[in-house]
């Protein structure tokens, strides 16, 4: 293999081997010149159809950080276009996580706006990720197929009632289905040029396999989730013989950088998809990741020599978006050369004061396509009059940390107002995961709090369960926080009046101290009414013991829940973070 040349190179090379329609050659005939497949790398969008509500950090070309305002739909849509018209061949690939987990505007609408986006963008292929999976495997098929057949509590098809579904395949390689055969295709290819010249590329995708760790066990209960290293090789060993080129593996999976690293190198780089990584067949040229909304570009040749593939991913939020090159020679049908680098999709935004954010022209600044504009409007319009409903008035403002091993006070509210809205059941106890509390809420400047603001806060809309429970059951529900192979590392935050402390120094199933309700030990004999949402009762996030609960009751829904809890006091005061106590020395 050739060295890779930088991107720039890359381009120039590209034009001084194309033919000008309408020319001829004349003289001897020479082989097929390699040609350049140019790949928009996006992941995890989560329906994110307007820029993100706060600005990003990122780094300009002189090496200052900034923050700059990012995302949105219509100027995603023109940072990929740009890219594509890098060269005459080209694909648009997602690595899940395009639906779920959404603000308002798409997630009101069952994130049929945001399969109206990528239809718009043109994206070829989509990796299923776990929040694809939010609302049960027979609402994603829906979403693939078109159609307006419920399976939720919301009504589909309510802006758009001739849904069409997308218009690209999904891809879940390691997903088989309730009667043993695949739920969405493992692989799909894609042609470019005609005869000696033309090239194809194949593209693997899939999710995770602890998908029924993430998701409402419910939703998935009857599919199978295999092992990515397993499935992506029987796929690759498929595509070989189907004649593929260039093989890309879009997963979502990803990886992790140190904070002040470099985001373009490997040499800091942990998580799940290293040892997936490590069993991949060298065949594989590229993986688009995602899953942990970091940002990256890792040559994994050098932490591997055997498997000189990139490994990308574009962050969060359609704030960035990779820009890949793959030049593929067709005699010796083989990726000779490969790029990338992540574009950050500037866009704009409003700071706190209602002021507008600077944007930085060092970063390039994007004119947002206007069709997408006018049809991310439609859905914007359909809902603002919702999500700017006051619902009640916040002391301070709740910041969410980045690490879930931390109470947090918006945590600790949340599972103050489920107890509240199931003491009539019998509650005693509350808990809220960390994990499902997916945005900050900042109050404006008299305090006041927005529907569109709590629900960014809970996209869910899980009920409430509360159930009976042994002290030796709810003891062993607070260790599960605290396993060594737990898929998300988080802390239940509690109601008021329950407390508990932990040293992770400690062996495993022995790492809480002490655990007390309103100041009385948890007594593993006597009996507890325990609220959470349906995610946890259903095992959701390795919380296995909520399943074993007896005498369950359904309440609420947790976001009319929160809503009615800030709404029945003037101003609600945000709990102070004293329940939890981290004992590791």
């Amino acid at each position: 293999m050739r060295p890779l040349l930088p991107l720039a190179a890359l381009s120039l090379t590209i034009s001084a081997c194309a033919t000008l329609p309408g020319t001829e050659r004349t003289g001897p005939v020479s082989s097929p010149q390699p040609v350049t497949v140019r790949i928009a790398g996006m992941n995890d969008f989560h329906g994110n159809l307007r820029p993100l509500k706060s600005p990003i950090n990122v780094m300009t070309p002189d090496g200052k950080v900034v923050q700059a305002p990012a995302g949105g739909a219509a100027w995603l849509a023109s940072a990929i276009a740009a890219i594509r018209a890098q060269s005459a061949y080209s694909m648009v690939i997602s690595a899940g996580d395009m639906i779920g987990a959404s603000p308002l505007e798409s997630a009101a609408f069952l994130d049929e706006p945001a399969i109206g986006v990528a239809n718009r963008i043109g994206v070829d292929f989509n990796a299923v990720g776990n929040h694809e999976f939010d609302k049960g495997w027979r609402e994603l098929k829906r979403i693939q197929d078109g159609g307006c057949e419920k399976f939720t509590l919301r009504e589909p098809c309510a802006v758009e009632p001739d849904f069409a579904g997308a218009q690209f395949p999904f891809l879940a390689a390691n997903v088989i289905g309730p009667g043993g055969e695949p739920l969405f295709p493992a692989y799909g290819l894609k042609q470019f040029g005609e005869g000696e010249g033309s090239v194809t590329v194949g593209v693997v995708g899939l999710p995770l396999r602890d998908v029924p760790d993430l998701v409402t066990p419910s939703g998935v209960a009857d599919l199978t989730f295999g092992d990515e290293s397993d499935a992506i090789n029987r796929a690759v060993d498929e595509l070989v013989i189907r004649g593929a080129d260039a093989i890309v593996v879009t997963i979502h999976q990803g990886l992790y950088t140190d904070p002040g690293s470099d985001a373009n190198g490997c040499n800091s780089v942990s998580g799940d998809l290293l040892p997936i990584l490590a069993r991949l067949d060298p065949r594989v040229d590229l993986v688009i990741s995602g899953h942990t909304h970091f940002a990256y570009v890792c040559d994994f040749a050098t932490i591997d020599q055997a498997r000189p593939f990139l490994v990308t991913s574009a962050g969060y939020g359609g704030s960035l978006v990779t820009d890949i090159a793959l030049t593929i020679d067709p005699v010796s049908n083989a990726v000779v050369a490969r790029s990338a680098r992540n574009i950050v999709v500037q866009s704009e935004g409003m700071a706190k004061d209602g002021t507008p954010l600077p944007v930085h022209a060092s970063l390039g600044l994007i004119v947002p396509d206007s069709a997408v504009t006018a049809y991310v409007a439609q859905y914007v319009g359909a809902v603002d009059e919702v999500a700017r409903r006051v619902v009640g008035r916040l002391s301070d403002e709740a910041i969410l940390p980045d690490d879930d091993s931390l109470e947090t006070a918006l945590g600790d509210m949340i599972a103050d107002a489920q107890l509240a809205a199931t003491r009539d059941v019998g509650a005693q106890i509350a808990f809220m995961n960390n994990s499902g509390v997916r945005a900050g809420l900042a109050p404006n400047a008299d305090g006041a709090v927005t529907f569109g603001d709590i629900y960014a806060a809970q996209p869910f809309g899980n009920t409430l369960v509360t159930m009976t429970l042994t002290g030796d059951q709810l003891l062993d529900a607070l260790e599960q926080q605290f396993n060594d192979n737990a898929v998300k590392r988080q802390i239940l935050s509690p109601s008021a009046g329950f407390a508990f402390s932990y040293d992770r120094a400690r062996k495993e199933g022995d790492r809480v101290v002490s655990a007390t309700l309103d100041g009385a030990a948890i007594n593993p004999l006597k009996s507890y009414r325990v609220t959470v949402n349906s995610f946890l009762a259903a095992g959701g996030d390795g919380f296995t013991v909520f399943t074993t609960g007896t005498q369950t009751t359904t309440g609420g829904n947790d976001l009319d829940t929160l809503q009615s809890w800030l709404g029945a006091v003037p101003v609600r005061q945000l709990p102070v973070t004293d329940r939890v106590a981290n004992l590791t020395r």
